[in-house]
């Protein structure tokens, strides 16, 4: 019995040594973790790596460049570009004069103003933004918000002095919030806008607008001032006696043809111009009907006169002693966040299909300044709307030079041309909102989440039914939970964990198929060649971003060091999946942007242990095939044997990795 025992605590004792233990991390100073921490918080996109080892001289150059990005582009700027980026910004500008003077109605402001929100703040944005494609002006859904939120407290029919007061001073404070989300790097709060939520809450605010024109449309003197959709149909039903069949006709038949233009331009990309041309051709063809039909005596209201001019100043109409202050920082705040996420995220949309990245926080505070600007020249919030940004982007447009050239058409209109829109009716303007308000509603977008995340679909379903049935109100409430002021000090603690999840580096334990955080075991060594990241968390809307940031700069700094010390170059990226339960839609477009911006690096990206949920939503929104099922492994071993497998036998056959083309350098360098 006793030997049995022995052998038993032997057997047991060198089963125990050949067994690597877990590892508890070796203390940090208070000091280091707490900076690292910040730095994770606020600077994962690590902004200061460009100002590393040069001279003072060097350093103020660049951070001119950083506020300013056209003193980085500007010198390399061609004449060719300027042919692209002129003829993008003529036909935008023909699509920017009659959306802003359609959406100044929208916002209950005096049409003017929605072209003098056309002719700053584009300039602004042209100096200080990093994107190529986006094109400034007003937004459908802002100008809604203003008008709803403000309308509660000042009628502007009534009252139309204070009222456009106040919305400047909205404006103002959307700027500071904007501008001040950038400078305090405050960029991931707007991170809490799911992509579901904002699907659902654009289509629902899309539909609100769209029911609200139908005052234009009919022709109606009075109408509801409330959004949702049993007042409108109440007052619209409740009216019949006073509709105007001239209005209706006149506007259905404007609507068709914007309709039609659209659908052909979709159908054949390369006639995006008739669909970028057709609202302003609208414009011209309504007022000439109404001048030699004399349409405005039968009761087809027209817009009337227009003051010639470049922006008054508005400096001195900033109510901020106003009893309604509160009011307007309010809605500033929300308009502010609402036109950050739209802006933001075309931006990225445009920039992935160049290949090019944009600054989140660079495009904060460049929204946030010019909105400043703006609201001192007579302008009301403006963003990057998307409609205009794709005119923008078809048109071929090489810089932010094309927002240039738009502002200074519009500033030719003001001078001279605001004359000829005395005639213009307003039907034409509803024809124009409703036509591109169709274009929120994104369909496919909601079928594509019930395939892909039914929790995600219902989401989206609650913005939608909460802005259309209840109020814009209601369904910011739901399309905006971390706009609520009962987050206590704990809640945002857990939110902070989940928004910046861990990432770590992993090498191989010695003797063994085992990886492991190469900061938690020192006898870990890295894989010649490969980076294995290791990902300890869900991937969801609110980390989504901060991850896409974080493995970016993992392969910089692998590469930095890989070429410090003449090993061999990076060409494979692992990433470890086995702490990742779930994803979201927002993690799948995430991972979609890895893995365009590893193919720009001539690098692979491999999948190692995902999970049954994961790889079920990789199948189900095709992105399987995009990084090939060969590429995907049950554990990271597998993955590295594989990785080194293709490694040594790339190298024994001839000629180099494959890297990019001249021309996509060159079209990248601007």
């Amino acid at each position: 019995m006793v030997n049995t025992e022995k052998d038993l605590e032997q057997q047991f004792t060198s089963i125990n040594t050949s067994i690597q233990r877990v590892n508890i991390p070796p203390p940090q100073p208070f000091f280091k973790t707490f900076k690292s921490s910040l730095k994770e918080t606020f600077f994962p996109d690590d902004p200061f790596r460009q100002f590393k080892n040069q001279s003072p001289s060097k350093k103020f150059v660049l951070g001119l460049q950083y506020f300013l990005p056209i003193l980085e582009w500007a010198p390399r700027y061609t004449f060719q570009f300027f042919k692209a980026d002129l003829i993008a910004g003529i036909t935008i500008a023909s699509l920017a004069i009659p959306q802003g003077i359609s959406y100044a109605k929208l916002a209950n402001l005096p049409p003017i103003f929605g072209l003098y929100s056309s002719f700053v703040p584009p300039l602004v944005y042209a100096m200080m933004g990093s994107s190529r494609d986006l094109a400034v002006g007003t937004v459908a859904v802002a100008s809604l918000l203003t008008a709803s939120m403000l309308g509660k407290e000042v009628n502007a029919s009534k009252n139309p002095t204070l009222y456009l007061q106040l919305a400047f001073t909205a404006t103002f404070f959307a700027g500071v919030f904007q501008a001040a989300l950038g400078f305090l790097r405050l960029g991931f709060i707007v991170d809490f806008l799911s992509h579901a939520t904002i699907v659902g809450f654009m289509a629902g605010a899309a539909t609100v607008v769209c029911l609200q024109q139908l005052k234009g449309i009919l022709g109606l003197q009075h109408f509801t001032h409330d959004t949702d959709l049993v007042s409108v149909m109440r007052s619209v039903f409740g009216q019949t006696h006073q509709w105007r069949w001239e209005s209706a006709v006149l506007g259905c038949c404007f609507l068709f043809l914007l309709i039609l233009t659209r659908h052909i331009s979709k159908k054949r990309p390369n006639l995006f111009w008739i669909s970028a041309m057709a609202p302003l051709t609208s414009v011209i063809l309504g007022s000439l009907l109404v001048y030699f039909t004399h349409a405005d005596m039968h009761g087809v209201e027209v817009i009337g006169e227009l003051k010639k001019g470049l922006n008054p100043p508005s400096y001195s109409d900033l109510a901020f002693g106003s009893p309604h202050l509160m009011t307007a920082i309010k809605t500033g705040i929300i308009t502010g966040v609402i036109a950050l996420a739209e802006g933001i995220a075309v931006g990225r949309s445009f920039a992935m299909f160049k290949n090019y990245n944009i600054d989140g926080n660079k495009e904060m505070i460049a929204f946030g300044m010019m909105n400043i600007a703006g609201s001192c020249t007579s302008c009301y919030l403006t963003t990057g709307p998307f409609s205009r940004s794709a005119v923008n982007y078809n048109a071929g447009c090489k810089t932010a030079v094309s927002n240039i050239i738009m502002a200074t058409a519009v500033m030719i209109t003001l001078l001279f041309l605001t004359p000829l829109f005395y005639y213009t009716p307003l039907v034409v303007l509803s024809s124009i909102i409703i036509s591109a308000m169709l274009g929120l509603i994104d369909y496919g977008a909601a079928f594509h989440l019930w395939n892909l995340d039914k929790f995600d679909f219902v989401v989206c379903m609650s913005a939608y039914f909460g802005v259309v049935f209840g109020s814009v109100e209601i369904g910011l409430v739901i399309a905006l939970p971390g706009l609520q002021p009962q987050v206590s000090v704990s809640m945002l603690r857990v939110l902070l964990f989940v928004t910046r999840p861990k990432t770590s580096v992993l090498g191989k334990i010695p003797k063994s198929m085992t990886y492991r955080s190469v900061d938690q075991y020192s006898v870990a060594s890295r894989v010649p060649g490969v980076l294995i990241l290791h990902v300890d968390a869900p991937i969801y809307f609110t980390n989504a971003s901060y991850l896409r940031e974080r493995i970016s700069r993992w392969i910089d700094e692998e590469e930095d060091n890989l070429k410090s010390s003449g090993e061999t170059t990076l060409q494979y990226v692992i990433l470890d999946m086995g702490a990742v339960g779930n994803i979201d839609t927002s993690g799948i477009s995430m991972l979609e942007e890895v893995k365009k911006h590893t193919d720009r690096r001539a690098l692979k990206l491999v999948l190692a242990n995902p999970g049954s949920e994961v790889i079920m939503k990789l199948h189900k929104s095709k992105l399987i095939e995009g990084i090939g099922p060969e590429w995907i492994h049950l554990k990271v071993g597998e993955a590295v044997e594989a990785c080194n497998f293709m490694l040594h036998s790339y190298k024994s056959a001839s000629g180099p990795w494959p890297t990019k083309t001249k021309s996509e350098t060159q079209d990248n360098n601007v």
